[in-house]
């Protein structure tokens, strides 16, 4: 990992995340960033129950986002990809995430993007994403709904994708042919054996 924070300083990792893992000795820096709930993904597909999905992803962001908010940007977007992946519906989705979560996401598409600004803290763009998908027709409208939200764009893409894949049963066959096409063979074959063993639509 030093390796490639050296060779690559602009390869996608997080400012704090650097200074952290190369300074010896440095402690948690207690972050609430949007990473977390960025990476969470596979923690939504690898469970049978919803309490062991909310563990592990509780455990997942605490090297790095040891925050209260850090910790529950992940698992609402755990819990949103467990659900969705179950056949729940939006309505249904919604309504737990905001009892459990605290999250108003009864706000409308329109009602957030004129205000989209660049904010990585959790509080603020977990549940925008959410919005995305929540208010979307479809993995493309999800994701093109996060991106024009403009700001941390390509967070909040990841994340309202990774739930978007669930709720509409995958990534649409053209789309996931162009990703894959930019991914190395050894990403390919951890994926592959991901969706493989986890029963998630290959298309």
């Amino acid at each position: 990992m030093v390796s490639a924070i050296a060779e690559d300083p602009d390869a996608g990792f997080g400012g704090m995340f650097v200074r952290w893992f190369t300074t010896p000795g440095a402690k948690l820096y207690n972050s609430f960033g949007n990473g977390s709930a960025m990476r969470v993904s596979p923690v939504g597909w690898a469970f049978d129950t919803l309490e062991e999905t909310l563990a592990e992803a509780q455990r997942s962001p605490e090297v790095t986002h040891s925050h209260p908010e850090g910790i529950k940007g992940a698992q609402a977007a755990a819990t949103a990809i467990f659900l969705a992946r179950q056949g729940t519906s939006q309505t249904v989705i919604r309504r737990v995430l905001e009892t459990r979560f605290g999250y108003d996401l009864h706000r409308t598409y329109e009602d957030i993007q004129p205000s989209g600004s660049f904010d990585e803290m959790c509080q603020r763009s977990v549940p925008e994403a959410l919005i995305c998908v929540l208010t979307s027709m479809s993995f493309e409208g999800a994701v093109c709904q996060a991106v024009a939200l403009g700001g941390d764009a390509d967070t909040q893409a990841a994340i309202a994708g990774s739930v978007a894949e669930a709720l509409y049963g995958g990534v649409p066959e053209g789309i996931a042919k162009e990703v894959r096409a930019r991914l190395t063979p050894e990403f390919i074959s951890i994926l592959d054996a991901f969706q493989e063993k986890y029963h998630i639509p290959i298309l």
